[in-house]
Formats: structure tokens, C-alpha cells, sequence
């Protein structure tokens, strides 16, 4: 049996008095057991996290709170100290701050991702690394709590200018970090230090209108802190920081208060504007205070932005962010796909917020989005060997492509690298999104807090709501799901599966009982009776390839069409295509069924390919009879640029469509 005490888990917790519809899994309530997301979880912990730990060292991450140190120490005391901007390094040659005002985060979510691995079992290299940095950060903070590498090694003045020093955007990645070490690894010592800072925000913030951190993250920071000790501190100024948004207090960030979310209260706001990051971030934040205070008005305003997002700055992958000169969304379906920015980041953003509305209403949509996001506009962010990164996840990329002198490959590592320790921090925490139980003050759409919800469908075992389950599936190459009870409490007790709204015939069986169909609308396939071990539920989803064609306002793909098979989204890459045929020069005619392949192909691994009819167009843009009908061949979205770099598309032209 999983332990399965009361404390939080994971990434979010839930006080006693909040209104959510469901609460996560207390203790170690799931985890991942089989399938691609535990291959993640798997290459994260081989190949990722110790990238990461090289990477911190040789960027100057690490260097720079050393610095920090120097600078705290009395100039009689600081052996070979350079003054506040540097400090002799070993050869006697000054060492001085390196890459922007941030880049404390990379250490914080590198910290958090090995906090929620730790919880996997004994990591010694990462558990060293991680009790080596508390320990540098506790010797770095400053005695009025304050804790920042860039402004204690600068001597730049403290909070100076909120637009753009990311001073609480820092703190918030610490106290994440410092939440998933206590909860993840049993180890509070990161968590005083976070505590100290956390209490330092609040002497020189809490009822006063002093100014905002250009960047968000602080809020949904603040709020699990309040779960995690109960200091009632925290949580009123996360509600200060969320209520005091539009009122230009985040300063000028030379790109405009709505590129800072700073324009228009939250409540009025009607539409995501701005720095897509930092407006999910805030998002996530909006929604812990509104669960935590009781405020259904503000619950509802990021509700609504939420699905006016969905429905018209969303590209199909899951990602957000038109507009590379400013990171943002742009207009209402302005989604060009040779232009998408769709920051990895953005995509980790959107499925902590969804995750957050999911809890807080218990609706399947944001189950459903949060998959859509997860293996595909988040999951193209890491290479197959989890060693290289994308921090912009465009769906074109043309033969000749270059944004300044980058071709638009993954890299190691990036001079401003919150993608890459972001990706892990969300792989390492994966277990915590699986499942959720309902909660006694639930909704009339759920059965009170005796019912087991399974929303990520992967390999693993579940507890929760006195059931404890096994799940076996090749989800997402395999439609079969199959939940068997391991052990039951006595009397009735739900159990509730998510049914994927792309899934048109669903069916499902209880043990030896015919198979039934499951109404098409999508939402969960819920039982409840009382459960005896060895009961099995199987679901089967359809997982026949799909075409969609794109909303008609949005202009850049008008006339195309995409494939999609279960939760992935395909794309057309030059390497799979057939000999002497341009991927740019293919018009799909997708009529019929079209076929699965199931392949290996080096530098990508197992797959399923998507095999549809096409036309081949000459350079004059007329059907090209030397080559005629031909065979267009997609691979996953998430499993592109693994090979040769060519060309690639999502939105393909359509035969026969009028653009």
C-alpha cells in the first residue's frame, strides 16, 4: 500500500478552510509506475538533472552566491574580496556577477525538481548537491532575511526598480524550492531560509502600496507557503500583491503595464495580455488566493480569461505566445505557426494554472488542456535524450530558418535559461497531477470526498478516497486503459476516469461484463459501488487519427489542415518524407482512413507514424506529375528536431481547400 498520510504532497496543497472541488492526493498518494511519462521522469533523473548540476556551475550560477558571501563578509575579512562586483577566484583573477538578475531561478527550480525526485527514492549526488547549496544560500542571505545574488554582489539598491529586477520573482522559485524539499525530501533547512526571506517581503510589503515585481510568480509562492507553515502573513500579502495589480505599482518596463499585467485590475481583466510567462504565473496565483479566501468573484475572472485563452490564443500544441519582440499574446487568433513563440516555460505556466482550476471546480476541460499542453507543447521542449532544450516551440519551421544566428534547435543550455531546470521541476512533480479525490463541500457534479479521480492516464499506482489502484496502459501510443483495485475500504466508493474529449467511441468494461459505451461528450466515466480487490475497470479510447481544420479567423492557417492521434498532435518532418519531395510542396488530401505505423527511427526511438494522402506540387505551384499522389508521413509533435534539423510543419496545406 502507497503511504498515504494527510500532509500535502506536491507542488500544491490545500488548508483546511479552502474551497476547492477536489483536493490532491495527500502523502504519497501516486506515482508514476510505466509508460512515456515515466520514461521522462527516468531520463530527467539520468541525463537532465546532472546536465544541470555541470550547467549551474559553469554558467556562473553558483559563482555568483559565492559572491554574494564575499560581499557580506567586512573588507578585513574577505581573504582576496574584489569589492561589492567581484571576488578573487582561485588563479587570483577577479570573478565577477555573471548573465542577468535571475539567475538565482535556475538554481531554485533546479532545487525544487531535485526536492520532488528525492521523493522517488535515495538520490546521494542530488541530495549532496542540494544540502551544499542550502547551505551557500543560508550563508549569502542577509540578516533582515533579504536573499538575491545580482543586487548583494552589485550593491545596487534593493527593489529599486520592481519592473524589471525579478528581486520577488527570485524569491517566490526559493520558496517553491524550499515547499518541495520539505515535502519531497523531509528537509526543512531550505524552507528557514525561504521562511526568513518570506518574512523579510512582509515587514517591507504587507499594507502598504510601495510597488510590484514586474515578474509573478511571488503570489502563487506566498500562498503554499501559507499552507505549508500557516502563517496568515503570507497568504493576506499574496491577496495584497493580486488586488493591487492594474494599478501601475509594477513600474515601467519600457514594453507597457500590459506587457507587466499591471493595466487593468484583475477582476476587470477580460483577456490575457502581455509577457505570456508572466501572466500564467499570476494566473496560478489568482487562483490559490481565491481558493484560499473564499473569493468566487476573482475564482470567476481567471476562469473566464482562461477559457477566452483556450479559444483564441491557444495554438493547437497547448502553447501561448504570438510575438517574439515582447514574449506576448498577441491578438485574439493571431496564431501564425512559422511565428508561434510558445515559450517552454509558458507551457509549464499554463499546466500549473490549469491544474489549480481543475482542483478549484472540478471540471474536465482543464484535465483535458493540461494533457494537451503536457505531450505536446510542453514535452517538444526536451530533446529525446534529455540533454537539449527548446525555449520557443514554433509549429513551421522552414528550410532556410534563422531568428538572428540561432537555426532553431535545441540547445544545452541558453545564456537566459529558465526553460531548461523549469522542464524538470515539472517532470520531477509529474506524479502529483495523476489523481485528486473530490472534496464533501463538492458540487453536484461530484460525489464528496469518497471518489478517486484519475485525470493523467499513464502507468501507475494511485491512492486516495480509500481505494488503492493499479493503472496499466501504453497511454498515449495504446487507447487501453486498465484500473484494477488493489485494496478497498468498506462500503460504496467512486471511481472516476477521465474520458478524453477527442475520444469519439469509448467503451468500457467492469471484470468479465460486456463491454458498454461511454457517452461522447467527454468528462469522466464514473462507478461507485462497493469495491472488492481484484476489480478491474478497462476502458478503451479511440485512438483513430483525426484531421482539424483551424477556427476560419485564423488568417495564417486558412485552407490547412493538422492530424492528431489520441492526446498527440503530429507534425510533417522533411527527414520522413518520400524521396525528392519538399515538405513545403505537400498538400494533404486526407480523405479515408488514415494509416498508423508503428516504427523506430534513430534519434527520436519508438513511435507511431500517420501515414496520409498527399499531392506533390512542382516549384511552379501545379500539381507535379512526376510525382503525383504521394505519401505524407507525421511523427508527434513533441518528437521533432531529434534528427537532421530540416524543415517541419504542423498546419499543412489542404487539396482542394479554398484559402
Amino acid at each position: 500500500m502507497i503511504q498515504s498520510d494527510t500532509a500535502p504532497a506536491g507542488p500544491v496543497g490545500m488548508s483546511a478552510t479552502a474551497t476547492w472541488a477536489h483536493r490532491p492526493l495527500p502523502g504519497r498518494g501516486a506515482r508514476l509506475t510505466g509508460g512515456l511519462l515515466h520514461d521522462w521522469q527516468r531520463r530527467n533523473l539520468a541525463e537532465s538533472l546532472p546536465l544541470a548540476l555541470r550547467q549551474l556551475e559553469a554558467a556562473g550560477n553558483l559563482d555568483n552566491v559565492r559572491l554574494a558571501i564575499q560581499a557580506g563578509l567586512p573588507a578585513d575579512g574577505a581573504d582576496g574580496a574584489a569589492g561589492p562586483t567581484g571576488a578573487a577566484g582561485p588563479t587570483g583573477a577577479a570573478v565577477r556577477y555573471r548573465g542577468p538578475v535571475f539567475m538565482d531561478t535556475d538554481i531554485y527550480k533546479t532545487l525544487e525538481a531535485i526536492g520532488w525526485e528525492l521523493a522517488h527514492g535515495d538520490r546521494p549526488e542530488l541530495a549532496s548537491f542540494a544540502a551544499r547549496t542550502t547551505s551557500l544560500l543560508a550563508q549569502a542571505q542577509l540578516p533582515d532575511g533579504y536573499l538575491d545574488s545580482y543586487f548583494q554582489v552589485t550593491g545596487e539598491p534593493k527593489y529599486s526598480r520592481l519592473a524589471s529586477s525579478h528581486e520577488m520573482y527570485c524569491a517566490g522559485h526559493l520558496i517553491q524550492a524550499a515547499v518541495a524539499l520539505r515535502r519531497g525530501a523531509g528537509d526543512a533547512r531550505l524552507l528557514d531560509v525561504a521562511t526568513r526571506l518570506a518574512d523579510h517581503l512582509v515587514r517591507e510589503f504587507l499594507g502598504q502600496a510601495r510597488g510590484l515585481d514586474g515578474h509573478p510568480i511571488i503570489e502563487t509562492a506566498l500562498v503554499e507557503l501559507y499552507r505549508e507553515t500557516a502563517s496568515d502573513d503570507y497568504l493576506a500579502l499574496a491577496r495584497q500583491f493580486v488586488d493591487q495589480r492594474g494599478a501601475g505599482l509594477a513600474g515601467d518596463s519600457g514594453l507597457g503595464r500590459r506587457y507587466l499585467q499591471d493595466d487593468v485590475p484583475v477582476r476587470q481583466s477580460v483577456t490575457e495580455v502581455g509577457h505570456v510567462v508572466r501572466a500564467l504565473y499570476l494566473e496560478a496565483g489568482v487562483v490559490d488566493v481565491a481558493a484560499e479566501t473564499g473569493d468566487t468573484a476573482l475564482l470567476k475572472s481567471s476562469a473566464d480569461r482562461w477559457a477566452d485563452m483556450v479559444a483564441a490564443k491557444t495554438y493547437l500544441t497547448g502553447g501561448n505566445g504570438s510575438r517574439h519582440s515582447d514574449e506576448g499574446f498577441g491578438d485574439r487568433f493571431e496564431l501564425p505557426p512559422d511565428r508561434a513563440y510558445n515559450e517552454t516555460c509558458a507551457a509549464i505556466a499554463s499546466f500549473h494554472w490549469s491544474w489549480r482550476l481543475l482542483l478549484a471546480t472540478g471540471d474536465t476541460r482543464y484535465a483535458d488542456h493540461m494533457e494537451r499542453v503536457l505531450y505536446n507543447g510542453f514535452g517538444s521542449g526536451v530533446s529525446a535524450d534529455g540533454r537539449r532544450f527548446f525555449y520557443v516551440n514554433p509549429l513551421q519551421r522552414r528550410e532556410d530558418h534563422f531568428e538572428q544566428d540561432d537555426p532553431g534547435r535545441r540547445r544545452e543550455w541558453f545564456s537566459c535559461s529558465c526553460c531548461p531546470p523549469n522542464i524538470m521541476r515539472l517532470i520531477a512533480s509529474l506524479d502529483h497531477y495523476i489523481a485528486s479525490t473530490g472534496t464533501a463541500a463538492a458540487g453536484a457534479d461530484t460525489v464528496g470526498a469518497d471518489t478517486l479521480y484519475l485525470h493523467l492516464l499513464t502507468g501507475s499506482r494511485v491512492a486516495g478516497a480509500g481505494l488503492d489502484v493499479e493503472v496499466v496502459t501504453g497511454y498515449p501510443w495504446s487507447g487501453r486503459v486498465e484500473v484494477t483495485v488493489l485494496t478497498a475500504a468498506a462500503g460504496e466508493r467512486g471511481l472516476a476516469v477521465r474520458i478524453p474529449a477527442w475520444s469519439e467511441v469509448t467503451g468500457f468494461r467492469l471484470n468479465d461484463d460486456p463491454e458498454r459505451p461511454v457517452p461522447p461528450a467527454g468528462g469522466y466515466l464514473l462507478l461507485r459501488r462497493a469495491w472488492r480487490p481484484g476489480d478491474r475497470v478497462t476502458v478503451e479510447l479511440d485512438m483513430t487519427p483525426r484531421v482539424r481544420r483551424p477556427d476560419r479567423r485564423v488568417d495564417a492557417v486558412r485552407g490547412c489542415v493538422a492530424v492528431e492521434r489520441g492526446p498527440l498532435v503530429y507534425c510533417f518532418e522533411q527527414a520522413d518524407q518520400p524521396a525528392g519531395t519538399r515538405v513545403d510542396d505537400l498538400l494533404l488530401a486526407p480523405g479515408g482512413v488514415l494509416a498508423e505505423v508503428p516504427v523506430m527511427l534513430d534519434g527520436v526511438g519508438e513511435t507511431i507514424q500517420v501515414r496520409v494522402p498527399a499531392r506533390a506540387l512542382g516549384p511552379g505551384g501545379t500539381p507535379d506529375g512526376s510525382t503525383g499522389d504521394v505519401t505524407a508521413v507525421g511523427v508527434p509533435y513533441f518528437q521533432w528536431d531529434n534528427r537532421d534539423g530540416g524543415p517541419m510543419r504542423v498546419w499543412m496545406p489542404e487539396a482542394g481547400a479554398s484559402g
